[in-house]
């Protein structure tokens, strides 16, 4: 645990030094009266803190190095102090890890070590990232950094999230105050490379399409992705025996760790139950089925199975590995209504795409935790907040199907979970087909279904080119718990939707947050192209098809 937090805080710090290093270099030619003294001034500091919002931590964080000229010295120094103070820290959690008794709070406090180390392994991405770049390349620099400290920021608040519960308020407490200075760190690097990158936009004039190089450089790489479907597979797994591996556990397991090429895994026919975990150092991992209702792999893990188990813990399969595919694959979590949280699938994977797969669950049954994620032709079924977390992910031609809940509950098909405003996260929702089983429909009275409701603060949520069934409540959006918490704060958008339920007179537009008049280019922002396929592009993949931009519907 130590060792995977110090390192955490510690690539916190050594980004800012980085970009305070980019932002040095790049400006050192504007004046000669300023050359000299950016780097080491109380001024230059303050001036780099500008744009954060814990502005006493950041300028704290780097006035510590005095008489700088080079750069790398800031990061020592950073780095000095980081360690430290998480010194302190750790020191202050092994009480906490102690004193745990019970089952759950044990589990919750695994998480946080698993979500921490998870976080470090962003910031050193982006720490390779952003010592390396080209600044012809810094707008792709700049939405790759952006993504990952959004992750970075998802995974310290599902830590949190452990501990929603009375019951554990305490220790809840214990772990925010712990983690204060962490968070604060995090967004302040958020808001830095934000103002930096715009800075660099405005002056330069760069854009992602001169960046591109030239369009055969990705026709290329596409065409280099496209292979992987007809590729022969690297493992074959069949639950009678006869293939390589009677699991998928072992299949995985088989992958080499920072593979980078595409590692197929063909499931054959059958049903798996298994709890399967593809972590972080699993990249390009492709799974492969023989159909969604014929290759199956199902748990019933949840919260309330009595055994003591966070949300984050209860998918039937979690995906952390950069680069994933999934295509003709089944992915259940059978737990019921009954039981709460029961995740069926669960993506923290960048650059993850699914295509014409099942996923079928009660309450969380989608939890698309965090960067840039694609979904394609995909059933997905549930009831509470059934698609759920702070990715930035695009759902095209997807059929999303609300059932029939426990009593006493109603439905909310989504609950994205931005933390911050410059958190890049959102689901877009695109050409898919909203609908109801017949369970649901056949309820009497009626069960209220909504769109979606704001988990977090900056939940959002654009809804497009869909057909959405009269079963919706014609004021379309739920708040969190009858509160008005994020209903102003929200980004909530619906645009040239089709059905009986798509009737936007009734929404809830005294929230600020709902977007009645949007505008196409407001619109066009949230399109596949603009919104996750960031240089070098990475979709289309794997023969998945793919739109752009706005479908013609």
């Amino acid at each position: 645990m130590e060792k995977k937090v110090i390192i955490g805080g510690v690539a916190s710090i050594l980004v800012v030094a980085c970009v305070v290093a980019a932002c040095v270099t790049l400006t050192k030619h504007d004046a000669e009266t300023s050359s000299k003294g950016l780097a080491t001034s109380t001024k230059s500091v303050q001036s780099m803190c500008q744009p954060t919002p814990y502005k006493q931590t950041c300028e704290k964080t780097l006035s510590i190095a005095k008489n700088v000229s080079d750069p790398k010295d800031y990061i020592k120094v950073a780095f000095e102090a980081t360690v430290t103070e998480l010194k302190n820290i750790i020191k202050s959690i092994e009480p906490i890890k102690k004193a745990a008794s019970d089952p759950y709070t044990k589990d919750a406090l695994l998480a946080c070590e698993q979500l921490f180390d998870l976080a470090a392994e962003d910031l050193r991405t982006s720490i390779t990232k952003i010592q390396n770049f080209d600044i012809s390349m810094i707008k792709d620099v700049v939405d790759d950094l952006k993504t990952w400290l959004s992750a970075v920021l998802a995974y310290e608040d599902t830590c949190l999230d452990g501990f929603t519960k009375k019951e554990y308020s305490e220790t809840r407490e214990k772990m925010a105050k712990l983690m204060n200075t962490t968070q604060e760190l995090t967004l302040n690097v958020l808001y830095m490379v934000d103002s930096f990158g715009q800075m660099i936009t405005q002056t330069t004039g760069l854009t992602r399409k001169l960046l591109s190089n030239s369009d055969s450089i990705i026709e290329a790489s596409n065409r280099k992705l496209l292979q992987i479907s007809s590729a022969q597979p690297n493992a074959v797994v069949s639950a009678d025996g006869s293939g390589q591996y009677k699991t998928i556990k072992d299949a995985i397991n088989a992958v080499p760790k920072k593979n980078t090429k595409p590692f197929v895994i063909l499931i054959k026919e059958g049903i798996y139950k298994e709890n399967i975990e593809i972590e972080k150092d699993k990249l390009n991992v492709v799974l492969i089925g023989e159909g969604p209702t014929k290759t199956i792999i199902t748990g019933d893990n949840a919260v309330k199975n009595g055994g003591g188990m966070t949300t984050w813990h209860t998918s039937t399969l979690g995906v952390s590995g950069f680069g994933f595919v999934m295509k003709d694959i089944g992915i259940q979590n059978t737990a019921g209504p009954e039981k709460e949280q029961a995740v069926a699938l669960r993506v923290n994977a960048d650059k993850a795409a699914v295509y014409n797969c099942k996923i079928d669950g009660y309450q969380d049954t989608l939890y698309a935790h965090s960067n840039r994620q694609f979904y394609r032709d995909c059933n997905i079924t549930g009831t509470i907040d059934f698609v759920f977390g702070a990715a930035a992910a695009v759902f095209q031609n997807c059929k999303l199907i609300v059932r029939k809940p426990g009593d006493t509950q109603n439905c909310m098909m989504t609950a994205q979970g931005n933390v911050d405003v410059k958190s890049t996260g959102g689901f877009v929702i695109q050409n898919c087909d909203i609908s109801a089983e017949p369970e649901f429909l056949a309820t009497n009275p009626a069960i209220k279904a909504y769109l979606g409701r704001p988990w977090k603060m900056y939940s959002r949520t654009i809804i497009m080119q869909s057909n959405i069934d009269a079963f919706i409540n014609s004021e379309g959006w739920a708040p969190w718990n009858t509160t008005d918490f994020g209903i102003h704060t929200c980004f909530y958008a619906e645009y040239q939707n089709r059905g009986p339920g798509a009737t936007l007179d009734k929404r809830v537009s005294h929230w600020r947050g709902y977007q009645k008049d949007i505008s196409g280019d407001t619109i066009n922002k949230f399109t596949a192209d603009k919104f996750i396929n960031t240089n070098p592009q990475w979709l289309p993949v794997a023969d998945i098809p793919y739109e752009a931009d706005m479908m013609m519907v």
